[in-house]
Order: C-alpha cells, then structure tokens, then sequence
C-alpha cells in the first residue's frame, strides 16, 4: 500500500539537501530525494534532523517488509514511537527523564537521521548506526539520552539512531505462530535501508559503522552473522555487550515459553505486557542468564544454529572491522537496584569486600571474559581488532566505571544527562572535555576502521584501547 504522507508547503530544491523556506513557518527546511520517495527535514541549529522515517512495516508477530514508496514528501518532524514496554523504576531512577515526550506504537520500525548542516552536495561522510540497548525490553533510539548532535557536528559524520521492537512483540519467540528474532529482523531492516538510501543525505555506504550498547552490542554482534547482513556495513563497534550469558540459553527460553504459552496475534496489548512479566519470573532460576530473559535465539531467522555460530564468526571476520569492550565495574549499576544485595554489602567490616568480589566476578563472567574471547576468535580469523576499558568513574555516584557510564560521554548531552544520578555531582564541563576526545576516537574508527596509537591520549582516567 503506497503511503501518502502530507504535503509539503516547502519549495521543490534544486539540489538534494537545499535548504527549503517553509511558506506558513519561515522554518528552514531540508528535502532529499530518496529511493522511496522525498523526505523533508529540519534544520536545528548545527545539525539537520530527519526523524521518524519508516524503514518496514510490520503486522504483529510477522518478520518487516520493505516500505512501499510514498508518493508525496514525507515531513520527518516527529521521533520515532518507541516499542510498547513495560515500566522500568530502575533505569527510570538512575536516568531520570529520559522518556519524556516520547510515544509507543508496535508499528515502531522507524529511524532518525542526523546530519551536519554544512555538507556538500558531492560529500559523502562516515555512517554511525546506533542500536539501542535495554536488555532486549526497554529503550528506543530518539530517546533524548541518546541524542548524537555533538557527535555529528564535532566529527562530521552522519548518525542513524534506529526503533525496532521490544520483548513479547520482539523477542519471544514460539514455534511458527510467534517467531523469534523479530526485533533483529527489524534491525536488519534497517541497515538494510541505510546502506541502500543513505547516499541520499550525504553519507557513504561503504563506511557504514553499527555501534551499540549492551543489548544493542550484542544485536550487533549477531548482526555479523545473521543472513542477508554481509556487505551491508563495514564496521562494528560493540559496547559492554553481555556476551558471557547468551549462549546455552534453550532451556531457560522452553520454561519461559512454557509459563507464557503461546500468545494470542489479537490480544489486548496489556495482556501482552502482563505475559512479558510472567516469563522474566520463570527466567530468574537459570542464574546470570536470567537478568535478560529476552534476546536472540539460535537457529531461527536470520541466525545459525548456536553449534555453527563461532563458525560464521570467523568467516565474517576479515570483512569487518571491530572495536569491543566494556566498563571497569558493569554490574555495579544493577546491584544498586537490588535490596538483597544492597543488605550484603552494607554489612560492617566485610560488606565492602563482598561488594567487590561480586561486581569484579559477575562482570568477568557477563562481559569481559567473552568480549575478550570474541576478540580473539575475530583476530586469528583474519579481521582488524581493537579492544576497550572505560575506567571512568563520574564523581558523587556509588556505581563506579559500571554499565551505561560510557554513554554520555558519546551521546545525549548536558540537558539529557547533567542532573541525573549516573553523572552524580561531576561538573557537565569534564564530562564534555572527556567526552570530546572519546567521540574522536569513536569517528576516527567509523573512518578508518582502526585505533590510532595516541588516539587516547589525556584520557589515562577515561578510556584505555588495546590493539
């Protein structure tokens, strides 16, 4: 079904990108002319924001298909819905805010685009596509924390944040009826659009670099393998994915289908959302695999079985640069949302002690041990690889270098990060001169794919890289 998005006010460019006068508003605008049809975007301030484009559409519990073109200009003013979730009171409190203004719909496959405001008509600049973390459940790409304007206008290079679906409508998975990895197809939906349209805003699509955080390391990591992804981007940047608990993981996803049940394709949404909260209950047996329920499963489209997964890593490997790692202290930040732990480690003489064990113990097992690993698998297959440790510990705050503490230092900015509890009491102005040199290191790979020898230099207390 074509789309027949509003019509534009805005006088017809004469070149792709050509600031455009809105008649009604005097906005500046922006129009390109793309395989499905014209978009229209705004300019805002030292950026030009394309938001909300549709790259699938999708019924529930069905893979997306291609978009049909539209056959008016599509204003992409509005960010993209964020998938239908469940509350989260505890990334709610330790990022305070981060929600507000933002919409849920299923129908979420949509993308933003941001883009410096000066390119060239004949430019084509480095490609960045943010993969949304939240443990498979939570988050969307036009959250405000993830904002990539100062990443975009310091290194000059195009940023796609992309919204793809979440937990039940996603990632669950039973049988032909409700298939696994719709969420990932999703994602691969959407690199696919990118690596086809995004010449049209100026980008390259030979230097198109994934990156993500957590959950959304991890879909990138699979996105590697997934059927129908080689040649769609060049680059990978995988941050504090928990690659340590998302194999073995057949068991916990059968006793999770099995108090669920198979879901219903016209249930009330709400009845989805309550059998969302069933399944994490019957995941919470099966230890440290448990604390992400959701995520992706071996076997079923696009990925491999698990038995041939190290395999078509290693065949990938010399066609994709990568640079892997995590934070100094990741679990730091869950157990402070756990009263038992809380108890444990705030006993007199030994609590502190614990506290350690435990934090250095489940970040090896969850993140460092496998990232490591996965490194190392990807270098003696033939591939570039360099490998990262946020040491940064923000002051005023318990958690230390912990999970989500590399992220405003890459996205977002001081109105969506300054007052919230991750930063704690450190002045936004360090946190910007970190954060200046750790997007040049970020842009820098998305350019050439390595790590320059004194690429970290200042940054001793910051970020350490390995080659």
């Amino acid at each position: 079904m074509t789309q027949d998005a509003p019509r534009s006010t805005a006088s017809t460019p004469t070149t792709p990108g050509e600031p455009v006068v809105d008649t009604d508003d005097r906005a500046a605008r922006r129009e390109f002319d793309t395989p499905g049809g014209r978009v229209v975007g705004r300019v805002d301030g030292d950026v030009v924001r394309v938001l909300g484009v549709p790259y699938a559409d999708a019924d529930r519990f069905e893979p997306p298909r291609p978009v049909a073109p539209w056959s008016s200009p599509l204003l992409a003013f509005d960010r993209a819905p964020a998938s239908p979730q469940v509350a989260s009171p505890g990334l709610d409190a330790l990022i305070e805010g981060a929600a507000v203004g933002m919409v849920d719909d299923e129908h979420c496959q949509r993308l933003s685009i941001t883009l410096p405001t000066d390119l060239l008509a004949d430019e084509r600049v480095p490609v960045m596509v943010w993969i949304h973390g939240g443990s498979y459940v939570s988050g969307a790409g036009d959250l405000r924390v993830y904002d990539p304007r100062a990443l975009v206008a310091e290194q000059r290079v195009i940023v796609v944040t992309v919204t793809y679906r979440l937990g039940m409508l996603g990632f669950f998975g039973v049988g032909d009826q409700v298939p696994a990895n719709l969420g990932l197809l999703d994602q691969l939906a959407a690199v696919r659009w990118v690596h086809d349209t995004i010449e049209a805003f100026g980008g390259d699509a030979s230097r198109i670099t994934l990156f993500g955080q957590s959950a959304g390391g991890d879909a990138i990591a699979h996105l590697m393998i997934s059927e129908g992804a080689r040649g769609l981007f060049a680059r990978a940047i995988v941050q504090s994915a928990p690659l340590g608990i998302v194999r073995g993981r057949s068991r916990m996803v059968e006793a999770m289908t099995e108090a669920v049940g198979t879901p219903r394709k016209d249930a009330p949404l709400d009845e989805l959302l309550a059998g969302q909260s069933v399944a994490e209950r019957a995941a919470k047996r099966f230890g440290l695999r448990g604390g992400m329920a959701f995520g992706v499963q071996y076997g079923r489209a696009p990925l491999p079985a698990e038995s041939a997964a190290d395999d078509a890593w290693r065949e990938v490997a010399p066609e994709i640069d990568l640079l892997i790692g995590a934070t100094s202290d990741e679990t730091a930040v869950f157990a402070e949302f756990s009263p038992l732990l809380q108890r444990l480690f705030g006993l007199p003489v030994v609590g502190r002690a614990i506290r350690r064990v435990m934090i250095d113990a489940t970040t090896k097992a969850v993140y460092h041990r496998a990232g490591r690993a996965f490194a190392e698998r990807h270098r003696a297959a033939g591939g570039r690889v360099s490998t990262f440790e946020f040491t940064w510990e923000p002051e005023g705050t318990a958690f230390g270098a912990a999970h989500i503490t590399e992220l405003p230092l890459l996205l977002g900015g001081r109105e969506a990060w300054a007052h919230t509890r991750l930063i704690g009491t450190t002045d936004w102005d360090d946190v910007d001169r970190r954060g200046r040199k750790v997007r040049q290191v970020w842009a820098d790979f998305a350019r050439t794919g390595t790590v320059a020898a004194d690429a970290t230099a200042g940054l001793a207390d910051t970020l350490v890289v390995r080659r």
